[in-house]
């Protein structure tokens, strides 16, 4: 982990310390959210395939972890200040304009990143508190700009919410105004479909 990483997670580590209990009781979700089942398999991404090239061990499952995180106030907690700390800190930049080249998914130990590499640090804190990374399932959707994105899909027993660089908010998927493509899996090392099969190539902006 980087310099920049590590200080996140310090600052997120002295939050859980001190404020995480009135945040879970004042924001706690009153109702269930949808699940989103998957459809079939997808292709994953080059820059994805590349990544885990690199970094194995981030796209390993371990099925002896579940596959939906039981949503207790102090898991919202954690979920809703890792997103908050991860978006205020992290500067979201395109792959081009920061490395120079049309697609790469690296963590954003510069404190610069695009939207994958965002919601790769997010869920390294997530588990480092505690969470199943097996639910925490990174996913392609097409934003309200109709332009390619990446979000952090949680898989909890209420069902599926969504952390996003483009709002401080956790919300459930069907209130993020996306068309949801295709996620990582949570069986294998592929991904899964998760809509419309004709839906222009995915390629993420910030």
């Amino acid at each position: 982990m980087g310099v920049g990483a590590w200080g996140i997670a310090f600052a997120v580590i002295a939050f859980f310390s001190s404020s995480a209990p009135a945040i879970a009781e004042s924001s706690f979700p009153a109702k269930q959210a949808d699940r989103l089942h998957a459809l079939g398999r997808a292709a994953p991404t080059w820059a994805w395939i590349r990544f885990c090239q690199k970094q194995p061990q981030e796209c390993r499952i371990d099925r002896s972890q579940p596959e939906r995180i039981a949503l207790t106030p102090s898991a919202w907690a954690i979920l809703q200040k890792v997103n908050e700390h991860v978006n205020a800190t992290v500067l979201a930049v395109t792959d081009q304009d920061h490395w120079g080249v049309f697609d790469r998914w690296d963590y954003p130990d510069d404190g610069l990143g695009d939207c994958e590499d965002i919601q790769l640090l997010k869920r390294r804190l997530l588990v480092q508190a505690g969470l199943p990374q097996r639910a925490l399932r990174i996913a392609a959707v097409i934003d309200e700009q109709g332009q390619g994105h990446a979000v952090l899909m949680v898989l909890t027993d209420q069902g599926d919410f969504i952390l996003d660089n483009k709002r401080d908010a956790v919300l459930p998927w069907r209130q993020t105004g996306y068309s949801y493509i295709k996620r990582e899996s949570t069986n294998a090392r592929t991904w899964v479909a998760l809509g419309d099969q004709a839906t222009p190539a995915f390629t993420a902006n910030r």
